[in-house]
């Protein structure tokens, strides 16, 4: 892999995750009822920043939970792994704000959406993501778009956080 160009740094990153967190209380009118749950990998650190930065902003710490998708995959049919979701309150009613580093086909949010119904019914479902880069094949959209890369097919976007990886940065990439 062949890292060509980065498309946001630590400061843009941050930025973009501050504007995300004005963004939900302004659609929600408020923090009340909300829930956020991190996709698993990169979506959950995520999560718990825009926790912090609503938390500075409204004095309220939301719920954050992880949402494991790995047994919800419909191109995982054959593994029998099971979902470890981490999420240790009740989601019947909330508004559960989906959190994912990157929104390219929409499979993996369908796969997280059938993981929340698994564990109850939220009142809504809504969707942050630090990247959209398009190529969608499923009929899903982002509420809430840290930034608007269009990609091709061939290009990578790599997400970098510090709880991960020690850096945090969004950079487009090409196989080698």
């Amino acid at each position: 892999m062949k890292l060509k160009t980065e498309i946001l740094d630590e400061k843009a990153l941050d930025r973009a995750l501050t504007r995300i967190s004005h963004e939900i209380i302004e659609k929600n009118k408020g923090v009340e009822d909300i829930v956020l749950l991190g996709i698993h990998t990169r979506g959950v650190p995520l999560a718990f920043r825009l926790a912090e930065k609503i938390n500075n902003i409204e004095g309220v710490m939301l719920p954050v939970g992880m949402v494991d998708i790995i047994a919800h995959r419909d191109d995982n049919k054959k593994s029998m792994e099971k979902s470890k979701q981490e999420i240790n309150f009740d989601i019947a009613g909330k508004k559960a704000i989906l959190v994912d580093d990157v929104l390219y086909t929409g499979r993996s949010v369908r796969a997280a959406m059938d993981a929340i119904v698994d564990l109850g019914r939220p009142s809504s479902i809504q969707l942050a993501v630090l990247v959209d880069r398009g190529h969608r094949e499923l009929p899903i959209r982002a509420d809430f778009v840290g930034k608007n890369v269009p990609t091709s097919k061939t290009e990578i976007v790599v997400v970098m956080v510090k709880e991960i990886d020690n850096k945090d940065g969004v950079s487009i990439a090409e196989e080698e």
